[in-house]
């Protein structure tokens, strides 16, 4: 099993598709990078959004639950236990 996933948002955004994409990508990785392209419009206040608003959406497995980070126009998304956030 992988460390990490690359993954890239373009011009149409945040889509259902998408969501089931990286859903399907931290089954088997730990964490997923996503770089967001010129194309989908990104501002660093966009991509904070973005990034909560897939957090949210993305079905937390049994015991687990999703942190980010932001890095410029990149988002390391990360599956944390629900232990470590209390």
């Amino acid at each position: 099993m992988s460390e990490s996933a690359p993954f890239q948002i373009g011009k149409s955004g945040i889509t259902p598709g998408v969501l089931s994409s990286l859903a399907l990508a931290l089954k088997n990785h730990y964490q997923v990078r996503i770089s967001f392209l010129k194309s989908s419009g990104r501002t660093k206040d966009n991509i904070a959004g973005m990034a909560a608003g897939i957090c949210s959406s993305l079905p937390s497995e049994e015991g687990k639950d999703y942190a980010y980070r932001i890095i410029g126009f990149t988002v390391i998304l990360s599956k944390i236990s629900k232990r470590e956030k209390k």
